[in-house]
């Protein structure tokens, strides 16, 4: 029987399916995606769902059908709701 765990746990098990991922969104013209914004956005997502232990196949398919698009829209959701995204901190003035 396969081990369940939370999904967090699973991190360094799946690393080679987020760099395929990752991979994948460069071949399509996302060149500044990082392994750690793929995986925040499955954990996102999976909060969404009630399952709260995950078996490695489980974690490893909601990695690889995660589509483009749907990665997109999660990103400039999190770019809107994030605090920081008006912050003048990091402006410099002339």
């Amino acid at each position: 029987m396969a081990e369940l765990m939370k999904l967090e746990d699973w991190l360094p098990e799946v690393k080679p399916a987020l760099k395929s991922k990752k991979e994948e969104l460069h071949f399509m013209g996302y060149e500044s995606v990082k392994e750690s914004e793929i995986w925040k956005c499955i954990v996102s997502r999976a909060k969404k769902q009630k399952d709260e232990e995950w078996r490695i196949h489980q974690v490893v398919n909601t990695i690889m059908t995660l589509s483009t698009n749907d990665f997109m829209n999660w990103l400039t959701i999190q770019a809107v709701t994030d605090d920081s995204w008006y912050s003048f901190d990091d402006f410099e003035q002339n």
